[in-house]
């Protein structure tokens, strides 16, 4: 449905008009025709300054209008101009509904516009009524159709809906989450995602590809409560139920829809995007994003190029990647010379550590990779462990256990042979890109033998497992992945509040008190030296108190 160019909304330009009843005035409008002008007073409080003002005016709107469109009276077809139509010879009825027709088109263009307003209230009751009239068109459409080709689903309206939900200037993250309310029938899914790639496409080229970063993250939110369907027989939830040849409906189809879910996402990634929106693609694309595409692989490009970023963006890619090599045989060149140079101390404390060696420890799983890759891997985790904090040492110790014990060939980093010439500096280059280069085999896990002494108990426990043989099973490091420095300081706490001070078996009470009293004071003293402060000091108040003389003492005897 296009807007008019001229908006005409009062017979009185700067009329001055009391608060009224707009209820009423609806009510007047749809019983007799002859109330038809009443409609201006309603458009007028639709641009009045005051809120509520306005949102009691989107809520005659939206009431007078929908009863209209049941009615069918407002004009299908073509629209022609008022002036001419007033003027023509058109009958009563017909200049009735040319004039309506004006009217809804002047009050649409107006609520497309509440949808940029500074109070959220009025952005929302706007997008609901805007809905609402979208299922009224649906039902009773505003353009002659040929059924044989088109269907009754108000497309333009859509079209307008989302261009204006996709603003360039201010955050629509809130009005956005509103509108996946609607998002879950499916017709209207499918053409939000098609009206999303043509105005993706129409700014981007506007502006030249630049980052726009208000735009494009309002395109990711809207993009991101997509939920897409899994299966044909879940396509049962539709705005506009087509009465002919609805199972030649796009929007009825699953592949349609996947279709759609990837034009759309291909044509927003292939623009440059800010480096926090890298990240937040990159967390879901691979549970989001991917299954419900039609060729997964078109992702590559994206990833490849997200993956040479570097730092935690490369981190993130490399979910979407193991997906694409695991499922789809993807053959990525240098991949692990690149994992391997992801391996920098900044890796212990980013947000996404637990993923990153959850993820390498998948792609070091296999017993096919050559000896001198493993060996550069362990080597390189074990020069970094050597400034890791505890936490992302619990991590790297079992990591290398298990790569030693997947390759039983790099156990020669432990039992180096001893030479006559005994080594004097470390061969392992640890600058060298290349893992094939860096002389790892060369070496030894003497950083593990360095950890021993490591000032954190379970560090050096965990350190010391390298002097024993190490068993076959491997190490389950998913335990020990998602640990912080808060829950490893609680976990030391607790231990330490579990242990009491040794205290004595029996209860001691008047020791001092009868025969044999010294006798088992100086058995008692012996068992704890706790007990020997609390004795002597009952000893004091004894004698102060004149229960023993001092001189009938031992030591005075």
């Amino acid at each position: 449905m296009a807007p008019t160019k001229k908006r005409n909304v009062s017979s009185k330009s700067n009329a001055k008009r009391d608060k009224i009843d707009l209820e009423g005035v609806v009510e007047r409008i749809l019983e007799s025709r002859k109330h038809a002008n009443d409609i201006f007073d309603i458009l007028e409080f639709l641009q009045s300054e005051k809120e509520e003002d306005v949102i009691c005016a989107v809520n005659a709107c939206c009431k007078l209008f929908c009863t209209l469109l049941e009615r069918n009276d407002l004009f299908i077809g073509k629209l022609p101009g008022e002036d001419a139509s007033l003027n023509g010879g058109h009958s009563a009825e017909m200049k009735y509904k040319i004039f309506m027709r004006h009217r809804y088109n002047s009050c649409v263009e107006i609520m497309l516009e509440h949808l940029n307003h500074e109070t959220h209230e009025i952005k929302e009751s706007a997008l609901c009524c805007l809905m609402k009239f979208a299922e009224g068109q649906g039902q009773h459409p505003l353009e002659d159709l040929d059924w044989s080709e088109h269907f009754s689903f108000p497309r333009e309206l859509i079209q307008a809906v989302v261009h204006n939900l996709l603003s360039q200037s201010s955050d629509n993250s809130l009005l956005i989450s509103r509108f996946q309310e609607f998002l879950e029938m499916e017709d209207v899914r499918y053409y939000v995602m098609s009206s999303i790639r043509e105005n993706v496409a129409t700014v981007m080229e506007k502006n030249k590809g630049v980052v726009l970063p208000v735009y494009q993250s309002n395109v990711f939110i809207l993009m991101s409560n997509i939920n897409m369907p899994s299966q044909n027989s879940e396509l049962t939830n539709f705005m506009v139920k087509q009465e002919a040849k609805h199972e030649d409906w796009k929007a009825a189809k699953l592949n349609d829809h996947k279709r759609a879910f990837e034009r759309m996402w291909l044509g927003f990634l292939k623009y440059k995007l800010p480096n926090s929106m890298y990240k937040r693609v990159l967390v879901i694309l691979h549970e989001s994003i991917l299954p419900h595409m039609s060729k997964p692989t078109l992702m590559i490009d994206f990833l490849t190029a997200a993956y040479d970023v570097g730092g935690a963006i490369s981190l993130l890619a490399l979910n979407g990647l193991f997906v694409l090599i695991h499922q789809h045989n993807l053959d990525y060149p240098d991949f692990y010379k690149k994992l391997y140079n992801l391996l920098e101390p900044s890796v212990f404390h980013v947000k996404y550590r637990a993923r990153f060696f959850y993820l390498a420890n998948l792609f070091l799983s296999s017993s096919h990779l050559p000896v001198y890759l493993v060996a550069a891997f362990a080597k390189r985790l074990a020069r970094l462990a050597l400034s890791a904090p505890p936490t992302a040492l619990l991590i790297v110790l079992p990591f290398i256990y298990n790569l030693i014990r997947r390759h039983p060939s790099c156990r020669v980093l432990i039992h180096k042979p001893t030479l006559e010439d005994e080594l004097l500096e470390d061969p392992y280059v640890m600058v060298e890109e290349d893992p094939a280069l860096c002389h790892a085999l060369d070496s030894s896990l003497w950083e593990i033998k360095t950890l021993q002494r490591h000032y954190h108990p379970d560090v050096a426990k965990a350190a010391m497992l390298i002097n024993t043989p190490l068993s076959e099973q491997e190490d389950d490091i998913s335990e020990v992945l998602e640990i912080t420095a808060y829950e490893l300081m609680e976990r030391d706490l607790k231990l330490s509040q579990g242990k009491g001070a040794p205290l004595e078996f029996e209860t001691a009470t008047h020791l001092l008190k009868g025969e044999g009293g010294w006798t088992k004071l100086r058995t008692k003293t012996r068992r704890s030296n706790y007990v020997t402060i609390v004795l002597i000091r009952e000893i004091e108040d004894c004698i102060l108190n004149g229960c023993i003389e001092p001189w009938k003492h031992p030591k005075h005897a």
